[in-house]
């Protein structure tokens, strides 16, 4: 038998005592214990919550604002364009209309009857030489409109938003314009109001950016299919002129 009694528990002497024991491993995320720190955490995990998501809604918006910038560039580069093609489309009737000329003093010189005659023939009414810059290209009033309007409101940008253009800075305390909504549906705490504040102006103007972003999109698709028609009817204006040339041409080797 043994010497203990039966009720022993050997492993006794090794459980240490409940003073002596480790804390518990808390995380620092993790929500304290008492009710008014609690109450305390939550407040500053809702104002650092609103913070944040006005931070992002300002990034947001000046992504938008650097598109609408490209949008206007783009739109500006495709109107220059459409002046180079209607351009090169004068000069191609010029061409033409000079090579009409030219085969008129062609036939007069392989007959003399066709020179009595070309003599006093009234001559055609000669088109003046355009100057250089003397019309500007007209882009189609869609995208005329897209571009104006969002020029107007580069300005407006500027001066609500200075840093709109620094994306890594951020402004402590929001400003900005006051949103529609009433100011009876904001909290009453000072801070979170100004952010609920700024979220809502700044989701605003995204809301107006993307409907610009769009007429300007909408105003280029119209001025691509504009200049597509170009571009064909100059195509085919340069195939006949290549065929009049090279008739020309065999005439000049005939004389």
């Amino acid at each position: 038998m043994s010497g203990y009694p039966k009720s022993y528990n050997p492993f006794d002497d090794d459980v240490e005592d409940e003073d002596t024991r480790p804390s518990p491993w808390k995380d620092a995320r993790d929500p304290p214990d008492g009710p008014v720190d609690r109450q305390q955490y939550l407040r500053q995990e809702v104002l650092r919550r609103a913070e944040a998501t006005a931070a992002s809604t300002s990034r947001s918006l000046s992504l938008m604002y650097e598109s609408e910038k490209v949008g206007v560039a783009s739109s500006e580069e495709l109107v220059r364009q459409r002046g180079v093609l209607e351009h090169t489309e004068k000069m191609v009737d010029k061409m033409d209309q000079d090579l009409k000329m030219s085969q008129k003093h062609i036939n007069s010189i392989k007959s003399v009857f066709g020179g009595f005659i070309n003599y006093f023939k009234s001559k055609p009414v000669e088109t003046p030489p355009e100057q250089n810059g003397s019309i500007a290209p007209q882009p189609n009033s869609r995208l005329k409109e897209a571009i104006n309007t969002s020029k107007d409101q580069e300005s407006k940008y500027q001066a609500s938003h200075p840093n709109l253009r620094r994306l890594h800075e951020e402004d402590p305390i929001p400003k900005g314009p006051a949103s529609a909504v009433p100011t009876e549906v904001y909290p009453k705490n000072s801070s979170l109001r100004a952010y609920h504040q700024k979220i809502d102006s700044n989701l605003d103007e995204l809301s107006m950016g993307l409907g610009r972003l769009k007429d300007i999109a909408l105003g280029m698709q119209t001025e691509i299919e504009e200049q597509d028609d170009i571009l064909d009817r100059l195509t085919t204006k340069v195939d006949k002129l290549d065929i009049n040339i090279k008739s020309t041409e065999k005439k000049v080797r005939q004389l």
